[in-house]
C-alpha cells in the first residue's frame, strides 16, 4: 500500500472484491459508502463497473500486488472526488487514490472539485471522454458547472477549485488531453503535478492550466475568487499530444482567454515536453480587457530547466511561422515571464512572444542550431543575455541561432553550453 495514507485514530480497512467475499463489498461504492472518515479501503484485483464518488477523507488503493481497473464505459466519470457541497471552498480533503486502472468515463477519468490534500498515485487513465463529439467541439451531458470543456471533456484527470493536491506518477493517454487545472468552481493553486507520463491525447494538451471564468449556475461570483495560481508542473514527460487536428494541444499550455481570467505564478520545471501538436509550452490570451472589465492576468509564470524538442507551430491568432519550443502570445500586457535553463532543439524557433507591451526575461538557456532562438513579434521586451546560442559567435555568428525583431537584448552571451550541474 501506498505510504501517501490519510490519518486517524481509529481508523479501519475494508476491502473490496468481485464476488463480495471474506466480509468484503462487492463494489468500491459500497465500501465508500460503509466507510468513515480517515478508513481505507483496499481494492482486490478485479474490473469494477462504476462511477465512485467520494466525499470524505479516505484512501482508495489497489490491494498489495493488484491492479484493479475500474471501467466506466456508459458512466460519466470514473472517480469523482466531490466537495461541491461545501461551496465555496473545499469541501473534502485527505483523500487518496492509488494504484487503478480507470478508463472509458464519458467525461473525466478522475475529477477532482472543490477539494484539498488530495493524491492521485500510480493511476494509468485512458481511453475517457467518450463523449466528446469533436465535429462540434462538445461533450453533450457534461454537468453545468464544467463551462468550458466543449472540445475536451475535462481529460482525462481533472483538478478545478483544488488546491494543495498531488497528482505523481500516473499515466493519462487517448483521452482526449491528459491532465487539466482549471477554477469554474473556486481557485486551483498550490497544486503539484509530478513524475507522470501523458501522452497520446488527440485533442487537446498534455498538461492545461487553463482559467476559465466562474460557472455562475453554481457558485456565487461575489463570494468566490478564481484563477489558476501557484500551480508546479515538475518532472512530468508530455509527448505526442494534440496531434490528431491541427494546434489541437501543447505539452504544457497556459491560458488566461479572456478578461476577469488569471494564470499566474506557475512554475513549469525538469520536463521532457516532446512532439507535440502546438509549441512545447503555450501561453495564450486572447481578448484585452477595456475599462472597466476585469484585467486578465497571464503574469510571473516560470519555464526553467525543461528539454523542449519536436514540437509544432502555433496557430490562428498566435500563430508562429515555423515549430515552437515556447510560444507567449497576449492582447494584454504580460510581465514577470521567467524563461532560464532550458534545452531547447529541432525547432525553428525557440521562444516567441507577441504582446502589446511587457517584458520576458530569458537567460541561461541552450538553443538550436541554426533556429530563431528569439523572436519577438509584439511590442514588448525581451531580456535575452546570458543564453548559448549554439556558437562561441552569439546570435550573428556562422550557423548560431539567431534573435529576431526589435526590443530583444541579447549581449552578453554565453561562449560556452550552459553547465546545468553547477551553473556558471
Amino acid at each position: 500500500m501506498s505510504s501517501f495514507g490519510v490519518c486517524s485514530a481509529a481508523a479501519a480497512v475494508l476491502c473490496v472484491n468481485p464476488g463480495g467475499k471474506a466480509g468484503c463489498k462487492s463494489t468500491i461504492a459500497a465500501a465508500v459508502a460503509a466507510a468513515a472518515p480517515g478508513d481505507t479501503i483496499e481494492v482486490a484485483q478485479g474490473t469494477y463497473a462504476e462511477d465512485v464518488t467520494i466525499t470524505k477523507p479516505l484512501s482508495l488503493v489497489a490491494a498489495q500486488n493488484a491492479h484493479p481497473t475500474i471501467n466506466a464505459t456508459g458512466l460519466p466519470n470514473g472517480i469523482f472526488i466531490n466537495g461541491m457541497s461545501a461551496a465555496p471552498h473545499a469541501g473534502v480533503a485527505q483523500v487518496l487514490v492509488s494504484g487503478f486502472s480507470i478508463h472509458g468515463a464519458d467525461f473525466e477519468g478522475i475529477l477532482v472539485v472543490n477539494a484539498s490534500d488530495v493524491t492521485l498515485v500510480d493511476n494509468h487513465i485512458f481511453d475517457n471522454n467518450q463523449s466528446l463529439d469533436i465535429a462540434d467541439s462538445a461533450c453533450p451531458g457534461i454537468p453545468a458547472f464544467e463551462t468550458n470543456e466543449g472540445d475536451d471533456c475535462g481529460e482525462g484527470i481533472h483538478l478545478m477549485g483544488a488546491n494543495h493536491t498531488s497528482v505523481v506518477r500516473n499515466e493519462s493517454d487517448h483521452n482526449s488531453g491528459g491532465i487539466l487545472i482549471s477554477d469554474e468552481t473556486g481557485p486551483s493553486f498550490d497544486n503539484l503535478i509530478s513524475e507522470n507520463y501523458i501522452h497520446d491525447n488527440p485533442y487537446d494538451c498534455g498538461i492545461t492550466m487553463a482559467s476559465h471564468g466562474p460557472a455562475t449556475t453554481v457558485i456565487p461570483t461575489a463570494t468566490v475568487s478564481f484563477g489558476v495560481i501557484h500551480n508546479t508542473i515538475s518532472h512530468n514527460v508530455s509527448a505526442r499530444n494534440g496531434l490528431q487536428l491541427p494546434g489541437a494541444g501543447a505539452g504544457v499550455g497556459i491560458f488566461a482567454p479572456f478578461p476577469g481570467t488569471t494564470a499566474s505564478g506557475n512554475v513549469v520545471i525538469g520536463n521532457e515536453i516532446l512532439n507535440n501538436g502546438l509549441p512545447g509550452v503555450t501561453m495564450h490570451n486572447h481578448a484585452a480587457a477595456p475599462a472597466p472589465a476585469p484585467a486578465v492576468n497571464l503574469n510571473n509564470n516560470v519555464i526553467i530547466g525543461n528539454h523542449i524538442s519536436g514540437n509544432a507551430a502555433d496557430t490562428e491568432d498566435a500563430a508562429t511561422a515555423g515549430p515552437t519550443g515556447i510560444n507567449l502570445y497576449s492582447v494584454a500586457p504580460v510581465y514577470g515571464t521567467q524563461i532560464s535553463q532550458n534545452v531547447i532543439d529541432d525547432e525553428a524557433i525557440d521562444i516567441a512572444f507577441k504582446a502589446p507591451a511587457g517584458r520576458v526575461d530569458a537567460h541561461f538557456n541552450d538553443f538550436g542550431r541554426n533556429a530563431i532562438g528569439v523572436d519577438n513579434l509584439g511590442m514588448g521586451n525581451i531580456d535575452a543575455t546570458e543564453n548559448w546560442w549554439n556558437c562561441a559567435a552569439g546570435p550573428a555568428g556562422k550557423k548560431c541561432a539567431t534573435a529576431a525583431g526589435s526590443n530583444v537584448w541579447s549581449t552578453p552571451w554565453l561562449t560556452s553550453p550552459f553547465d546545468f550541474d553547477h551553473g556558471r
